[in-house]
Order: structure tokens, then C-alpha cells, then sequence
């Protein structure tokens, strides 16, 4: 079988939710029963994710397709035989360590889902211990879930795919497919880790030679308005004397930084900026950016969900995003007309009464059952 077949076969698998069983009402949900348009479980209500519906091979498939035709298409790859589908190079680690506290040698293993690439296996697993415990992508524990569960909430597959969106007009498609195309080439990026400074990659190196050449056009050395004062790392890849001084600060705490710790840089936010790896954060929700991919707008870092909303309004009752001016917009919160309609019982709401609470819409009758239960 190759692996497209197989990555194939398994999103039919995941899509069905078969022995798939809910970790949001603490498995009673036993299976995934998919509403036709919505993104919850018909059965508990409970959103996709917390069904952990979708496999690594999805993942990577999303993801591949996210990152190919962008600044970033080096790191997906393209599958064999896929009709030029590109799938995401993933970075596993795994790290072999001997018991010697038996008499027969032994080894533990503990395998990383995920691990920034290009680094040593050392600054890897520095860069590891500078994030939570609990969200560290160690396979079989909380933070590897954790990681699968972002990467479905912050890069939903529908915010980059118009065919795995419900019932789009051609026009809708040509407005996304545009959309997409725009945030690919001006907002799109994925961090790169590296000691203060240090940042190896070849971009590095001509943005660098860029604010050489524009800080020349001012005459004797003088800095550009907005260039940061304590000036850029010596485009050779060591510290300059003012940053041996440890003059690096973190973006968002403000804290310094040292120079033996392990950073995230930001080629969209350019290389004079940099962050604690647990500070590398959507400016939105606040939680981790999964795999360090995000999305620079304003001068913030945004989640891939949240940079889309800062764009498009979002449907409360599909989870899409919406493409038209037909929409319903109430409390600040906005449908698709044909998805303003009772949760419960999908009776259609518009010109009727209705309660709305923490975003779920009710029919008045189904409302006052419910709180009778």
C-alpha cells in the first residue's frame, strides 16, 4: 500500500469516528457520530477535537498542504504517486537513554511528536525543557494529544481547503481561494529556533545585509528611524559585543534573555525581534503557536483561527468561515442565515425567539427542557 492509499483509507477511518471515544465529557461518548454540517459529535455536542479524530498521516497532510506553495514549502515533501500532494516533513526525535541502575543494560526511549528541525539533538531537547511539561509532544502523554488537539483548533483544515467547507458558491470558492493565496504570501510563517543571535538560515543573512545597506543611505553609521537601538547580530552568526552584554529582551515578557538559551525568531517579524520558546504565543487566545507556525499581522503573532477571524467572520454553528454577506449577527457573534437555527433541534430561527448562552443557540422550547433536565 502507498502511503497515499493509506493516508486514504485512514481519513475514512477517523472521519466515521469509529472506537474513537470523547475526552471532552470524559468518555461517555464511546463514538464520533458526525453532525452533516457541523463540527461537533451529534451524539455529546462535543467539538471534533476533543474526539482526537484525526490521524499523524492527516495531520501531516494538512499541514503539507498549509506550507506548500509558500515561503515555507521546504519543509513538506512530495508523496509518491499523490498527483503532486505535498505532505509535511514532520521533525520526530527520539532520544535513547541507558538504565544502569539493572544488571542487564537496558534502554528508555522517549520519542518527541514533534521537535524543531536543523537544531542538535542537545539545543533540541534545551529548547524542550524551556516549554511546559504538559505540553511537551512526548508520544503517549497529555502533551502529545495536546499537540494533535492544537493543530485541529488553531489550522482547521477548512480555513485553508474551500472543498472541505459545506456548500460554497463558486464565487465563495474564488473569494477563498484568493484569501488563501494572500495570507500564504504576506502573513504565513513558521518560527525558527537558534541561540540569541545565531540564526543559520540564508534569510537571516539577507535580511541582515538589507538593513546594512539601508542604515549606509543615512551616512556615518547613524540608525534608521525604528531600528532597534542595541543593532542587529553580525551577519558572520556570532553575538555582537553589545548582545555578549546579554542585551537580548523577549517580546512579550520583556525579560532578558540569555545567550545559552535556545529562542524563537520570527522571519515575518524580522530577526531583531525574538521570544522565549514559552513565550511564543498567539497574541489572542495566549496558547502556544503549534509547531511554531503563525501568522504576523499588525505586529502581532496570531494562531492561524484567530488571524482568520481578524479577517472574516466566523460561523458560531459551522465553525467556517463566511465568504458572503449573507449572514446573521447577533451579541457580536455572526451565522451563515441557513445555520441560524436551534442546536438542538435544527429548527431554523430567523423572525422567531430564540436564547443564546455561551454561543449555543436554542429554540425557546428546547431551551426551557434543557433546563429542566
Amino acid at each position: 500500500m502507498d502511503l497515499h492509499t493509506g493516508m486514504q483509507k485512514m481519513s475514512i477511518l477517523y472521519q466515521t469516528g469509529k472506537g474513537v471515544s470523547c475526552l471532552g465529557c470524559r468518555g461517555m461518548c464511546k463514538a464520533f457520530e458526525p453532525h452533516p454540517w457541523r463540527k461537533i459529535c451529534k451524539s455529546c455536542k462535543c467539538n471534533q477535537e476533543d474526539h482526537n479524530l484525526h490521524s499523524d498521516a492527516e495531520d501531516d497532510r494538512k499541514i503539507g498542504r498549509l506550507l506548500a506553495d509558500s515561503n515555507y514549502s521546504n519543509l513538506t515533501a512530495r508523496v509518491k504517486g499523490g498527483d503532486g500532494v505535498r505532505i509535511y516533513k514532520r521533525n520526530r526525535m527520539i532520544i535513547t537513554n541507558p538504565n544502569v541502575t539493572k544488571k542487564d543494560p537496558t534502554f528508555d526511549t522517549v520519542t518527541y511528536e514533534w521537535a524543531p528541525p536543523g537544531l542538535t539533538q542537545k539545543l533540541a531537547i534545551h529548547y524542550m525543557e524551556l516549554i511546559p511539561k504538559e505540553m511537551q509532544p512526548i508520544a503517549g502523554t497529555e502533551g502529545a494529544y495536546y499537540r494533535r488537539k492544537q493543530l485541529m483548533r488553531q489550522l482547521p483544515v477548512y480555513d485553508q481547503d474551500p472543498f472541505q467547507c459545506h456548500a460554497l458558491s463558486e464565487s465563495e470558492v474564488k473569494t477563498m481561494e484568493e484569501f488563501v493565496r494572500k495570507y500564504k504570501s504576506e502573513s504565513l510563517g513558521v518560527g525558527e529556533v537558534a541561540l540569541p543571535g545565531q540564526v543559520g538560515s540564508a534569510k537571516e543573512k539577507a535580511n541582515q545585509k538589507q538593513k546594512i545597506e539601508a542604515t549606509g543611505q543615512f551616512g556615518n553609521g547613524k540608525i534608521a528611524k525604528g531600528e532597534p537601538q542595541h543593532g542587529p547580530a553580525s551577519t558572520n552568526g556570532t553575538p555582537t559585543k553589545a548582545q555578549e552584554k546579554n542585551e537580548y529582551r523577549c517580546e512579550l515578557c520583556k525579560q532578558p534573555v540569555s545567550n545559552e538559551n535556545p529562542v524563537v525568531y520570527g522571519e515575518r517579524a524580522g530577526y531583531d525581534r525574538l521570544w522565549h520558546p514559552a513565550c511564543f504565543l498567539c497574541s489572542w487566545c495566549r496558547e502556544p503557536l503549534v509547531d511554531l507556525i503563525y501568522f504576523w499581522k499588525s505586529g502581532k503573532l496570531l494562531c492561524g483561527r484567530h488571524f482568520c477571524e481578524s479577517e472574516k467572520y466566523r460561523c458560531v454553528a459551522c465553525d467556517e468561515l463566511i465568504f458572503s454577506e449573507d449572514y446573521v449577527e447577533s451579541e457580536g457573534l455572526t451565522w451563515h442565515k441557513k445555520h441560524f437555527c436551534c442546536l438542538e433541534c435544527e429548527q431554523p430561527l430567523l423572525g422567531k425567539s430564540y436564547e443564546l448562552e455561551q454561543s449555543k443557540l436554542s429554540c425557546t422550547s428546547c431551551y426551557k427542557s434543557t433546563k429542566k433536565i
